[in-house]
């Protein structure tokens, strides 16, 4: 492949043939939300991060950053995303189903779980058993929790619906940016927006 090829009609590849991603930043009630899209789908959606976080993990995936007046159609999907996830912040249900997400540099382990995850309606819950046994894996709690954990794009695969077995909110992968507790208070914020109640 020429370093000049070009994917997805306008998105561009550097000359090591990263993919390019384009950044957004929505400010929500519930905090900033940092964001990121190729021209293929959404890369990358964070709660609690920072700019630099989001930047730095981007990297670490082989992702460059690009100017948006260079990558048109990454742009307008970043803007999509943003206009998605502010509107889930403001407690609106859009239909994110139609949004493409550029996961496939995740372990297939991870996609397979986030798939799942992507399914639970707005207003319901899962648990990380449940999870396990709708991919046909039961048993495999704590190995979902781990994909889950990880997920790349949250709000756009729902991990917040993910609980534990008993009923409580079980745990949440932004506590890497923002502690444990601050984290769990924005997956029962995020709950409460759909009108569900877990406990501690």
């Amino acid at each position: 492949m020429p370093c000049t090829a070009r994917l997805c009609n306008d998105c561009s590849v550097n000359m090591f043939y990263a993919p390019r991603v384009v950044v957004r930043h929505v400010a929500t009630e519930l905090g900033d939300v940092h964001l990121a899209a190729t021209c293929a789908g959404v890369a990358a959606v964070e709660l609690l991060g920072s700019a630099e976080g989001l930047a730095a993990g981007l990297a670490r995936r082989g992702l460059t950053l690009a100017d948006a007046s260079h990558e048109p159609a990454a742009a307008a999907l970043a803007a999509r995303a943003a206009d998605a996830v502010a509107e889930i912040l403001a407690g609106g249900a859009p239909d994110t189903s139609a949004l493409p997400l550029a996961i496939g540099d995740r372990p297939a382990w991870d996609q397979l779980v986030l798939g799942a995850v992507r399914a639970i309606p707005r207003g319901s819950t899962a648990s990380y058993g449940e999870i396990a046994a709708r991919i046909g894996r039961r048993g495999a709690a704590r190995a979902v929790g781990g994909a889950v954990g990880r997920n790349p794009v949250s709000l756009l695969i729902p991990c917040h619906r993910v609980i534990a077995g008993d009923g409580s909110l079980g745990g949440y992968g932004a506590a890497a940016w923002g502690g444990i507790e601050t984290a769990l208070d924005l997956k029962a914020a995020l709950l409460a927006l759909e009108g569900v109640t877990a406990r501690r």
